[in-house]
Formats: structure tokens, sequence, C-alpha cells
């Protein structure tokens, strides 16, 4: 499993949305200046990220985007499988997936599993609060 540009640019706007939350509305061309990611492809984003209710946009001159919930209610695993689509390593461990014929007999089907279990506690333990905190804590570290 590889993480696409998408979905590592949506982990970032939606980090960049938490971390300089000041209830004001963040034009996208900030965000994209800030984080040095072409504006087009941001569009793109953060259509999904609203259009899945991720994040709020408002039009107009005070216009702009800011995240429709709390940081702590956002997990990377949301974020990213609403970017990605599934996590898992192979199809045969995919939620919904119908068992693969060679389910019975598959050596390496246990290790599939694990490395799903594996990836899915992570990406589900992690919120977006965590990474507003981690990017405090750095933040503090390199302005010593």
């Amino acid at each position: 499993m590889r993480i696409s540009t998408k979905g590592r640019y949506a982990l970032r706007l939606m980090l960049d949305l938490a971390v300089h939350d000041t209830g004001e509305n963040i034009a996208l061309k900030t965000i994209a200046k800030r984080q040095d990611i072409s504006g087009k492809y941001l569009e793109q984003i953060i259509g999904v990220l609203t259009k899945a209710g991720f994040v709020k946009s408002v039009r107009g001159s005070s216009g702009g985007y800011r995240l429709a919930r709390s940081p702590k209610e956002y997990t990377i695993g949301d974020i990213l499988r609403l970017t990605e689509g599934s996590l898992a390593p192979v199809a045969c461990v995919e939620e919904g997936v119908e068992n693969c014929p060679k389910a019975e007999t598959c050596v390496t089907l246990t290790v599939w599993q694990q490395l799903n279990d594996a990836i899915n506690q992570v990406v589900d333990n992690i919120t977006l609060a965590d990474l507003v905190e981690r990017s405090e804590e750095m933040s503090d570290f390199y302005s010593i």
C-alpha cells in the first residue's frame, strides 16, 4: 500500500486548517502557498473534503474554508480513506470483499490480515488534534 499525493496533501490541508484556525475562513491560495502545493490540485482535494462534510466552504470576499468539526473528531484514517479508498494492502482483506477462493489454503493470508490490522490501528488512533499538538511541539523545538 502506498499513500498517493492526494491523500498526503488532503492530510496536510486538513492539518493546515486545524493549526491556523482562528475562527476565520482561510483562503485556499493561502494554504497552497504555506504548504507549497498547487492551488489547482488543492481545489480538487477541497471539493472531496467539502462534499464529505469534513470542511465548510464560504463564498465571497471573506470566504474560504474551515474545518466542519473539532480536530479531535477526525482520525487520520478518516481522511485517508476518504481520499484514497481502502487502505488494505491486498484486496482479499478489504472490508466487504468476499473471501478469496484460496483463503482456506493461503499461507500468506494471515500476514496480510495482520498488516491490515496494524495499518488501521495506527491511522485510526491518531487524530488531527494529535498532529496539531505535534506541530506545536516541533515549532517549540525549532524556535529554541
